[in-house]
C-alpha cells in the first residue's frame, strides 16, 4: 500500500469527527489519512505482503507457535507455556479480519497471543484462502476444513480438549464464524459441541447493496435493513466504498442473476439462517452451553447486524423456553457489547494491526488506543469464562 506523508486520502468527514474517539481521530490524522484505500488502487495480490510494524502492541510470548498445511489452507497453532490442564488445553479456533480479500494468518497476533496466555487455552489461526482469487464459499469450505482438523488430528498433536473448542473471527472472520457454528450444529460430526462463540464486528448480512451516484460529491444510495448504514455513512475506515469493493471481491454481482442470490444463503449472511439452525445453537444436545460473544463498534456500518444476531439469538432462547423447553437444555447467555465512539477497526485500535494488514511502511512511534486495548482484554476475558469448568 503506498503513502506519501503529507498527501491526505482518507479525510475525515467532519460530520463524524465528534463522534469518533478522540485517541482515534488523532491516529487517523496522524497515518491512516495518507494510505492510499485499497478499492481506488488496480488489484494487485502483493497489496496482501508487507513487513511486521513495530510498535508497543507486539505480540506476547507464548510456550510454542507452529505452522500446518492443509488440503486447502493453512493453520497457525499458538500454544501456552507449561503443561496442559487435566483433559488438554481448550482450544480457540479463530477466523481474521480483511473483508474475505485481505488479512493474513499473522495479521492478529496480539489478540491470538492474548488469548493464549490470558485464557491459557491453544489459539489455532486459519489461512483461508481469499478473494477475489478464491471468491465464495472457498473461505467458508476452508472453515470447516479448520475444524475437521481440530477434531481430527490437532488434538493428537497438539494435546487439545475437544470438549473445549470456541470459534470466533473478527470482521470477515466473525462471519466465517458465526457460519462455521451454524454448521457445527446442523451438519458436521463432531465428538462434542461446540462450546462458544466470540464475534467481532462481524458482517451477517451480505445483501446490502451501494449504488453510487454520477455525481461523484453526492451521497452513495444504500439499501439495506440496518440504520447504522445510513446513520454512519461517513464513517472512517470502513465507508460504504471500501465494503461494497470487500463484497464484489467476495460475492461478486456480475451478468448471473444467481450471485445476486448467493449474497443471501445463510453461508454467506448467516442472520438469514433458518430458525431450527439459530434453535440449534441455543437448544439441545448440540448448543453452544456457554452461549455467545458479540462486540460491535458504534460508529461502523455493521453496527446494528451484529447487534441483530444477537438479539435474534436472545429470542430464540426466549422462545424455546416459552414454548415449555426445560430451561437446563437451552442456552440463553448472549452477550452484545458496544464500543462507544468506535469506528469499524476497533481491534485495529492497536495501531500495529491496521498497518501490517494495509502494508504500511512507514513506521511512527505508535501506542495501543484505549478502547482497542479494553475489547482485546474483554475477548481474553469471555473465553477464560467460558473455558472455566
Amino acid at each position: 500500500m503506498s503513502t506519501i506523508p503529507g498527501q491526505i486520502h482518507q479525510p475525515l468527514h467532519p460530520s463524524i469527527i465528534p463522534r469518533l474517539d478522540p485517541e482515534y481521530v488523532q491516529f487517523h490524522n496522524a497515518h491512516v489519512a495518507y494510505i492510499v484505500p485499497p478499492h481506488r488502487i488496480p488489484w494487485d495480490a502483493a497489496i496482501r505482503k508487507g513487513k511486521t510494524v513495530p510498535g508497543s502492541s507486539e505480540p506476547l510470548p507464548v510456550g510454542k507457535v507452529q505452522d500446518f498445511e492443509l488440503e486447502h489452507c493453512r493453520v497457525r497453532a499458538y500454544t501456552p507455556e507449561g503443561t496442559p490442564p487435566e483433559g488438554g488445553w481448550p482450544v480457540f479456533l479463530f477466523f481474521h479480519g480483511g473483508g474475505w480479500t485481505l488479512g493474513n494468518i499473522a495479521s492478529e497476533a496480539t489478540l491470538c497471543t492474548t488469548v493464549c496466555v490470558r485464557a491459557n487455552c491453544v489459539v489455532v489461526s486459519v489461512d483461508y484462502r481469499l478473494a477475489p482469487e478464491h471468491p465464495y464459499p472457498a473461505a467458508v469450505d476452508d472453515a470447516v476444513e479448520s475444524l475437521e482438523w481440530v477434531v481430527q488430528t490437532s488434538h493428537t498433536q497438539l494435546g487439545l480438549n475437544l470438549a473445549k473448542i470456541a470459534v470466533g473471527g473478527s470482521s470477515s472472520g466473525g462471519n466465517l464464524a458465526a457460519i462455521l457454528a451454524l454448521k457445527a450444529v446442523s451438519s458436521l460430526p463432531l465428538p462434542h459441541p461446540l462450546l462458544f462463540q466470540v464475534l467481532i464486528v462481524p458482517v451477517t448480512d451480505c445483501t446490502t447493496t451501494v449504488e453510487f451516484p454520477s455525481d461523484t460529491s453526492a451521497d452513495p444510495i444504500i439499501k439495506s435493513d440496518y440504520p447504522s448504514w445510513t446513520e454512519n455513512i461517513h464513517t472512517a475506515w470502513l465507508t460504504p466504498a471500501r465494503m461494497d469493493w470487500f463484497y464484489n471481491n467476495y460475492l461478486p454481482i456480475s451478468s448471473d442473476a444467481q450471485w445476486k442470490s448467493k449474497r443471501a444463503e445463510w453461508t454467506a449472511s448467516p442472520i438469514l439462517a433458518p430458525t431450527d439452525l439459530f434453535r440449534n445453537i441455543v437448544k439441545g444436545d448440540k448448543r453452544l452451553k456457554k452461549g455467545t460473544w458479540i462486540g460491535v463498534a458504534e460508529v461502523d456500518l455493521l453496527r446494528d447486524e451484529g447487534i441483530e444476531y444477537g438479539e435474534k439469538l436472545k429470542k430464540v432462547a426466549k422462545d424455546a423456553i416459552a414454548e415449555g423447553a426445560d430451561e437446563n437444555d437451552v442456552t440463553d447467555k448472549v452477550e452484545v457489547v458496544v464500543y462507544e465512539a468506535a469506528p469499524h477497526p476497533l481491534m485495529a485500535m492497536d495501531a500495529v494491526f491496521l498497518l501490517q494488514l494495509f502494508c504500511f511502511t512507514y513506521q511512527p512511534d505508535l501506542s495501543v488506543l484505549s478502547v482497542g486495548k479494553k475489547l482485546v482484554s474483554d475477548v481474553a476475558e469471555a473465553l477464560v469464562e467460558a473455558f472455566r469448568g
